[in-house]
């Protein structure tokens, strides 16, 4: 009688830890697929965000978080498909603002030249006035006009300019104005404006009497 209560005794303690074993192995598997059912749902949210333009993150950030999703492995058709679209939206947007880029940098080197070209005629101006003789002058005059769309281009002369207020001498042309500045020998203007064609050259030129 005693041997047959112990088996009984024994038998339910195997089934209980059976039992416990069995249930500790189903909670396992049911974080297991909750872990795995959140990180699909966020990949698909975030991938579908940088797709639809919604994140906040930059395009650097973007690309390293496809790579993140792509590396996790999901084994998910529709994640495959969302990485694809997102790789795509993110390598034409980054194309994009090297594009943007190049062209800034392009226009911060136009700008540039456009100093040093005013700088430069502002130098001829100089050396045409203090040129020691004729011949000298009239080649810096040449030199100067390869700066301008044509040696017609106006040259407009301030001679008072009070706020809105501005009068002009008369008008006259780029190359008589540096066989002007060779005749006076002297400079009593600044440069006030310049406007230039597609090709870099000078068109329109302001100048302020000092």
């Amino acid at each position: 009688m005693k041997l047959h209560v112990k088996n009984i005794i024994l038998i339910t303690m195997l089934a209980f830890v059976t039992i416990g074993g069995t249930t500790s192995c189903s909670s396992k598997k049911k974080l297991a697929k909750k872990e795995y059912e959140a990180k699909l749902l966020q990949a698909k949210t975030d991938l579908n965000a940088i797709i639809e333009g919604t994140t906040q993150w930059t395009l650097e950030e973007q690309k390293s978080r496809i790579e993140e999703i792509e590396k996790s492995d999901l084994q998910n058709a529709e994640i495959d498909a969302l990485i694809v679209k997102a790789k795509e939206v993110v390598e034409r947007k980054m194309a994009e603002a090297a594009r943007v880029a190049e062209e800034e940098r392009l226009r911060q080197i136009e700008e540039q030249n456009k100093v040093k070209q005013v700088t430069s005629l502002e130098d001829y101006f100089t050396i045409i006035a203090a040129a020691p003789n004729a011949e000298t002058a009239n080649a810096k005059i040449a030199e100067a006009l390869k700066l301008f769309a044509s040696p017609d281009v106006p040259v407009l002369i301030i001679v008072y300019h009070v706020g809105d207020i501005i009068d002009y001498d008369a008008p006259t042309t780029a190359e008589r104005y540096l066989n002007y500045i060779k005749d006076q020998k002297k400079v009593a203007v600044g440069i006030y404006n310049i406007k230039y064609d597609s090709n870099n050259k000078i068109t329109e030129l302001e100048l302020i009497k000092k």
